[in-house]
């Protein structure tokens, strides 16, 4: 089975959409739809004094989170998924929908030593 771990970096946002926490849970919702994920539970902060949001997706294949500093047009997003979910399709929608001007991915590979040999 396999354990993959997205980091997105997500630069040149607009800032109000960094504040809009109803507008970021639906686009979490829609990146989790996209990979194929089931969505178990959600929440989402508001930081007051135009601050950014805070906020998770508990998903059965693991989680999507998302922290906003709004006044630096950035935006960090956390997609772990197990299976054969489709991690870059909720990559894409994410980074589309936040309308980053630039981005970075890392991706990481959680487990190999535990989960590839129950693969065997």
């Amino acid at each position: 089975m396999k354990q993959r771990h997205g980091l997105l970096d997500l630069y040149g946002c607009p800032p109000d959409l960094l504040r809009d926490a109803a507008a970021l849970e639906q686009i979490l919702r829609r990146s989790a739809e996209a990979a194929g994920a089931t969505v178990l539970w959600h929440k989402l902060h508001t930081f007051g004094g135009g601050g950014g949001v805070t906020g998770v997706l508990l998903l059965a294949e693991s989680h999507i989170s998302i922290h906003t500093w709004p006044e630096h047009s950035f935006a960090a997003a956390d997609i772990f998924l197990c299976g054969e979910l489709k991690l870059q399709h909720a990559r894409q929608i994410l980074q589309h929908a936040l309308q980053a001007h630039d981005c970075r991915w890392i991706e990481q590979h959680r487990g190999e030593q535990i989960f590839s040999q129950a693969d065997d």
